[in-house]
């Protein structure tokens, strides 16, 4: 595309491009956009160097004059969205991007790339600790996904609202708290559970987290509180009927007098699952597969489309595809959020063309992110995860079904 609009001199025309999503995954209420600091970062690197100007010219991938463009890259538009941790329905504008066509079409698989992604583990994991229902949720799925994919993933957990992940490249990286706990292998070492035990208190203090199931679960716990004695900091299971399991572990602490030790389950959990351990004794969960799998919807699904376009006089179009379950909504969108005299959701509303109005309850949801090529908002993790916290206690209460149903707030066009 690129070098097909260098050669036909349209390349440099003035451009919006807009990154949405026509839906959400099925049955969802609501989405929540992760990524945009991870976007951002990217593009304040986005380059092309020696390699891949090397690679592009020995595989003959496009020719001289694009290699020339490509040289010397670099991003001077600008670019708004949601900021991250806001939540998001069909046809919110949740990236605009605002360059020349050459400028804005690179960047439509960066973009894609990381918004799918991320996106797809905030939406999942909001509804993990919103099922959770304040009890602490523990990023733990490195295991399940691709190594960088696993780092972003730990990252957008805890925006969503997640404690800690296990992930310390993630802690380093963007300084999301850290935490671990001891498998099976580490019990499995030593001659006997007893053994096991007394090593890792003795090495980790009695605050250390116990995992009691490798054997016989009621024989572990006994041991943990012989060892730790009231000091223990908590026991994790990790198989079973866990709702069964912590409940009579829960008896057989309290009848030791250990009444602050936790129980931490983890084993394969989802949201269902969480909510189905609500009524139980436990303190926290550690999740997985689920979380860093999108929980059935590993990708938000969306999508980068050209929204306007300058035309030979200068003007800018609005351009639409209208292709049969593919179409899409032409023109600069801003976005706001209606609510009502009591400040709950009530639509997303779009303005096209011009910023939508305001009926004196709503709040406006874009902001700028990058001005002129520089960047003018990081998009701070805390701060996102703040913002989340507060964006989706603002939506209707139906927002926390796990059930399947419809976006929980309807999306409204105003044309200008």
């Amino acid at each position: 595309m690129l070098q097909a609009a260098l050669a036909s001199g349209e390349a440099h025309r003035r451009c919006v491009f807009e990154a949405f999503a026509r839906r959400l995954p099925d049955g969802r209420r609501y989405g929540v956009v992760g990524g945009t600091g991870r976007i951002l970062e990217a593009l304040e690197a986005f380059r092309f160097g020696d390699d891949e100007l090397r690679f592009l010219t020995d595989a003959e991938v496009v020719d001289g004059a694009t290699l020339d463009y490509l040289a010397s890259y670099r991003f001077t538009g600008d670019v708004s969205g949601y900021a991250e941790g806001e939540c998001y329905f069909p046809g919110s504008p949740v990236l605009v991007v605002e360059s020349s066509f050459a400028e804005g079409v690179l960047l439509e698989t960066l973009v894609l790339s990381i918004l799918n992604h991320d996106t797809a583990i905030a939406s999942a994991g909001s509804r993990m600790t919103s099922a959770a229902g304040g009890r602490p949720c523990i990023e733990m799925g490195s295991r399940r996904t691709q190594e960088e994919s696993a780092v972003a993933a730990a990252r957008a957990a805890y925006i969503c609202g997640f404690d800690a992940t296990s992930n310390l490249e993630a802690g380093r990286r963007y300084g999301v708290p850290t935490t671990g706990t001891a498998a099976h292998a580490f019990t499995l070492l030593y001659d006997s559970e007893r053994e096991a035990f007394t090593a890792q208190v003795e090495s980790l203090g009695k605050g250390t987290t116990l995992l009691v199931d490798t054997y016989d679960v009621r024989h572990a716990v006994d041991l943990a509180l012989e060892i730790a004695g009231p000091e223990l900091g908590a026991v994790r299971l990790d198989s079973g009927d866990l709702l069964i399991q912590a409940t009579e572990v829960r008896a057989q602490l309290d009848a030791a007098g250990n009444r602050d030790t936790r129980i931490i389950v983890t084993s394969d959990l989802d949201e269902f699952a969480i909510a189905a351990l609500a009524a139980g004794p436990v303190s926290g969960y550690g999740v997985g597969t689920a979380l860093v799998t999108g929980s059935g919807a590993p990708t938000a699904s969306m999508v980068y489309k050209l929204v306007q376009r300058e035309d030979a006089s200068g003007v800018m179009q609005s351009v639409a595809k209208k292709s049969k379950d593919k179409t899409s909504v032409g023109g600069r969108k801003w976005a706001l959020r209606r609510r009502n005299e009591r400040g709950v959701a009530q639509a997303e509303v779009i303005g096209i063309g011009e910023q939508p109005r305001d009926d004196g309850d709503d709040r406006a949801l874009m902001i700028g992110l990058v001005r002129g090529g520089e960047v003018i908002d990081h998009q701070d993790i805390h701060e996102a995860r703040a913002r989340h916290e507060a964006s989706r206690a603002e939506l209707p209460r139906a927002a926390r079904q796990l059930s399947r149903g419809e976006p929980v707030i309807p999306t409204i066009y105003e044309e200008d």
